[in-house]
């Protein structure tokens, strides 16, 4: 793959050449490869069967994450959060100790990998809430819930130029990634002014099936909005916008 320079871009096919634009800018590839039926068949490329087969799963897991809480990141997440939480995933197929490389999966690798990671790389949660909080996972309850302590907003919260208020949001969710089905609840605060005034403490439940034997995820986030003679209107479609999946939990506490 190389980078196309100059003052004219090229798109389509010159001999075996592909001239093709990306979020990255205008490539261009050479055509060729393996023939697909022998990396099929041949022997020699089971590593690469293996690896593909894995690959997939591990997409098909970040599929149905984003899927999941699709409502959210329709309004916090870069452009990249496919191929980088697909990554992240194929770290926690990899990390699977029971079955045959292979056929390794997510339902049994270890989702902690998980934890941590931010759904837009352009507003990260550790560098836009300073707040303390605390999450909690009650199985038995089926509650996932966040509590923020009284806080300051201007003082704890980084928000883009032109942000007059804010909402903190939460989602918890019940995955069954080998069913690819899910379950979830999010909840959001009221708009909160981004001022020097004292916040009482926030707490958001989020309600889920109670004892399930479902793998359990808690994301937490901020949409910035800016306030124009009385209407909250959002900040550059929330490219701004953090969002971070900050605790899982695996029934039994294997993870």
């Amino acid at each position: 793959m190389a980078r196309q320079k100059g003052i004219v871009k090229l798109e389509g096919t010159i001999g075996d050449v592909s001239f093709y634009k990306t979020s990255d800018g205008f490539l261009a590839r050479e055509k060729g490869g393996i023939d697909k039926e022998r990396i099929k068949n041949d022997p020699a490329f089971q590593r690469t069967r293996e690896n593909g087969s894995e690959f997939g799963a591990a997409g098909r897991a970040g599929r149905v994450l984003r899927t999941a809480f699709r409502l959210l990141l329709q309004n916090a997440a870069d452009k990249k959060v496919t191929s980088r939480l697909t990554s992240q995933m194929l770290k926690v197929v990899q990390s699977d100790p029971t079955n045959d490389r292979g056929q390794r999966r997510v339902s049994e690798g270890n989702i902690g990998l998980l934890e941590g990671f931010d759904f837009n790389k352009d507003g990260k949660l550790s560098a836009t809430l300073f707040a303390q909080y605390q999450a909690n996972v009650d199985r038995a309850a089926g509650e996932l819930s966040v509590s923020i302590p009284e806080f300051i907003p201007a003082n704890s919260i980084v928000g883009p130029q032109g942000a007059t208020h804010f909402k903190i949001v939460s989602a918890g969710a019940e995955i069954d990634f080998d069913s690819e089905t899910f379950n979830i609840n999010a909840t959001k605060t009221n708009d909160i002014p981004l001022d020097n005034e004292l916040q009482p403490q926030i707490d958001l439940v989020n309600a889920v099936t109670a004892a399930t034997d479902q793998d359990l995820f808690l994301v937490l986030g901020l949409e910035f909005v800016q306030e124009v003679n009385g209407e909250m209107y959002p900040l550059k479609n929330g490219s701004y916008n953090p969002l971070a999946l900050i605790i899982t939990d695996r029934s039994g506490g294997v993870e």
